[in-house]
């Protein structure tokens, strides 16, 4: 099942929960994901409405690659991320959480431990996400479109995943955080303009395929589109 994932809080036990950061995870219906995390602004809770280019010093993390998930009880399950990029390391290994489903059935409650990046210490985290179905922009019914670009030559790799009304690029050409380039993009189709770039973070003229892909009437499976010398394959097109 695909899913568009807002983080509402995170938790470091026994601290006080907060969300620091702008979190969205987008992950298609074959479980291919990409999750950017940008910093927010002290005394901030959101992005704003309008385009932020915004350096690199403001990325808390970023990932691209596949998930998976275990069914252990009703309501219940664990899941897991293979992390085939990583703003943090070049060879990152996977991570897991235990998910467990909320009333509101919109909601999930993820617990696990993982290094707390203020402290270097392994420790108890919850996080709480926020589901909310993809919307159409345009015809009946949302659609998903994964791109994925790779040049072993040049250490490049990049994931696209647009979901319904939401799409977001991540980028790694090499080792070395200079080398990191994300993008997220919204629909908006209440003020006739369509898609819009609500935030890019590092290399400002780094060509990435958003557009023309965000722009087509139809994106199809093996398709391939050219961005900044890349070739961005299709690997995955779904109707929702």
């Amino acid at each position: 099942m695909a899913s568009i994932s807002f983080r509402k809080f995170i938790r470091w036990l026994p601290d006080e929960a907060g969300e620091p950061t702008s979190t969205l995870v987008l992950t298609s219906p074959e479980k291919r994901f990409v999750d950017i995390r940008v910093i927010l602004e002290e005394g901030g809770d959101s992005l704003g409405d309008g385009e932020e280019v915004l350096p690199l010093g403001r990325l808390d993390w970023a990932m691209a690659g596949t998930s998976s998930s275990t069914a252990i009880s009703d309501g219940h399950s664990l899941s897991r991320w293979r992390h085939w990029i990583d703003s943090r390391a070049v060879d990152a290994p996977p991570d897991e959480g235990h998910m467990y489903a909320q009333p509101d059935g919109l909601s999930t409650l993820e617990k696990g431990r993982m290094t707390n990046p203020a402290t270097g210490k392994v420790t108890d985290y919850e996080e709480m996400w926020f589901d909310p179905p993809p919307k159409a922009t345009g015809g009946d019914k949302a659609v998903c479109a994964v791109l994925t670009m790779e040049d072993e030559e040049r250490g490049s790799k990049g994931m696209l995943v647009r979901l319904g009304e939401w799409a977001q690029v991540f980028v790694r050409d090499g080792p070395g955080e200079a080398h990191l380039v994300a993008e997220r993009w919204e629909w908006r189709g209440d003020d006739g303009k369509g898609w819009r770039r609500r935030v890019r973070l590092g290399d400002k003229d780094r060509g990435l395929p958003c557009e023309d892909v965000l722009g087509a009437a139809e994106v199809k499976l093996h398709e391939e589109f050219t961005a900044g010398g890349d070739v961005w394959k299709v690997v995955e097109v779904a109707e929702l």
